[in-house]
């Protein structure tokens, strides 16, 4: 990757990361037109990525995540972890932040250590050391959250970023998975070229897919 990758790959995923900082932070409403939007185009990238090809399944696989995010901003407003009221798009954001995170420190730990890779036929980058290194650092990155910003115990601190550190990095690498898989059936490195540097609106999300869908369940679970 040259410089002006680099700097663009920089420039574009800050302004992307505001741009959803700024959706989530201020109302229900703008965080769920802010999705609905996010939604369409990784529905048009994925029609464009399956043409000619069955798009039933692979529709389902981005419109089903984009539903239940809608369903937990309306239907889940705010909920309490412990003693401490959380806004649902807050949250939404701060998966969002944890699951960059794992994908961040699973990608630079595979660049310097990565030896053992998982499905190498589908993403040949992907390893078992940067699936650890992407657990730890997200679990720190968890429990700052949970220490600093929600102010819990140093128990309930180390039980949910362990919970979120786990099934984060196992969801964000079944979407990610997924989506390298349709990818490489259709012979492309990207989803498309929206944001310069990153690919398309559907390469930053797809670590979320399977995210959203099971948390959405767990929600319906515990209510």
């Amino acid at each position: 990757m040259n410089t002006t990758e680099l700097k663009n790959r920089g420039i574009f995923g800050l302004i992307f990361v505001l741009i959803l900082y700024f959706g989530t932070s201020y109302s229900s409403m703008l965080c769920s037109i802010l999705f609905a939007v996010l939604g369409l185009i990784c529905l048009y990238e994925m029609w464009h990525l399956r043409e000619g090809k069955s798009k039933i399944l692979a529709l389902a696989y981005v419109l089903i995540p984009f539903l239940s995010i809608q369903d937990l901003i309306w239907n889940y407003l705010s909920f309490s972890i412990y003693d401490t009221q959380v806004w649902m798009s807050e949250f939404i954001l701060s998966l969002l932040v944890l699951t960059w995170t794992f994908d961040t420190f699973a990608f630079l730990i595979v660049v310097k250590y990565g030896k053992h890779k998982i499905i190498p036929s589908i993403s040949p980058k992907k390893s078992w050391e940067g699936f650890v290194g992407g657990l730890i650092f997200t679990f720190i990155a968890s429990s700052i959250y949970f220490r600093c910003f929600l102010e819990n115990s140093m128990e309930e601190t180390l039980i949910w970023s362990l919970i979120l550190a786990i099934t984060i990095s196992f969801t964000a690498s079944l979407g990610d998975f997924i989506e390298s898989a349709y990818k490489r059936q259709a012979g492309v490195k990207d989803s498309g070229n929206l944001i310069p540097g990153h690919g398309g609106v559907l390469d930053r999300m797809d670590s979320l897919m399977i995210s959203m869908f099971i948390l959405n369940i767990l929600f319906r679970l515990l209510s």
